[in-house]
């Protein structure tokens, strides 16, 4: 097994960290040693406690042992690839997987996102990228643990799309469909204001907490993930604008109006949706 496992000093030392990743448990799986002690080094500076795997086979054993918070993925690697990895982790339990391709190919992105990952970043990239991009989906799942567990009125419903924002559920046709947490909170996001057109940029800073324009295809492969599991017509393109969430032109199925436009303020986080005021 081809793993750098933290040694009981350094972990002692991440989890008397005062930044806001301390504690945090981050496996990162890349075959490059240069590019796995980058990230490594980089994320235990942010304070995160760090194990490493070169292959996939450590990778699922690593994860299975460690239960780490969030999985930095590399596509490519030895014994089987990261797309296997990240289904075979996704099935012993759910956690945030942040997944490196050498490939800027968007059906290799949407392949990634239909097996689990919920972000991925196309190389080269920087080390400060990649740390802002753990704290941004390791900020989501609290976000989604404290939706969770904060009571909640009523479920949303537009036609034959409901959202319950409460269990992060989604039925369609009144069948479950599973999305990531960044699906999720991108459709939540959408239904904020049904119909009017939300720009990348908005999305972008409402969904993942940044605005760079470089990260507008993100926004473009997890809409298509999305259309994918809810049905493309449900989402509108404006080109070279954004995106909208179609609504049945009656209104909400349940004969609740759905939120108006003006209800989201921009930089709001999803997790404040749907809360029954």
């Amino acid at each position: 097994m081809d793993q750098k496992n933290i040694t009981p000093a350094q972990s002692s030392n991440a989890s008397a960290a005062t930044t806001p990743g301390a504690q945090r448990r981050i496996l990162v799986v890349e075959d490059d040693p240069t590019i796995v002690d980058a990230i490594a080094m980089r994320l235990r500076a942010e304070g995160f406690q760090v194990q490493t795997a070169g292959d996939g086979p450590a990778a699922v054993d690593t994860a299975e042992a460690w239960q780490p918070d969030l999985i930095v993925l590399d596509v490519m690697l030895p014994g089987f690839d990261g797309l296997e990895v990240c289904r075979r982790v996704q099935a012993q339990r759910p956690v945030p997987v942040l997944m490196l391709t050498a490939r800027d190919d968007e059906t290799d992105m949407l392949v990634g996102l239909g097996v689990g990952a919920d972000d991925y970043m196309t190389k080269p990239f920087s080390m400060r990228e990649v740390a802002a991009r753990v704290h941004v989906l390791l900020r989501r799942v609290e976000r989604a643990t404290l939706a969770a567990h904060t009571p909640r009125s009523g479920i949303l419903r537009l036609g034959e799309l409901e959202i319950d924002h409460a269990q992060r559920r989604v039925r369609v046709t009144g069948e479950d469909v599973h999305l990531t947490p960044t699906e999720f909170d991108l459709l939540v996001c959408l239904a904020h204001s049904p119909r009017a057109v939300l720009s990348r940029e908005q999305l972008l800073a409402e969904v993942w907490d940044w605005a760079d324009a470089s990260g507008t295809r993100t926004v473009d492969s997890h809409i298509k993930a999305l259309r994918r599991k809810i049905g493309a017509d449900r989402i509108r393109t404006v080109h070279g604008v954004g995106y909208a969430l179609e609504t049945p032109s009656s209104g909400a199925a349940d004969g609740s109006a759905p939120a108006p436009a003006s209800s989201t303020a921009a930089g709001s986080s999803p997790a404040s949706a749907f809360d029954g005021s």
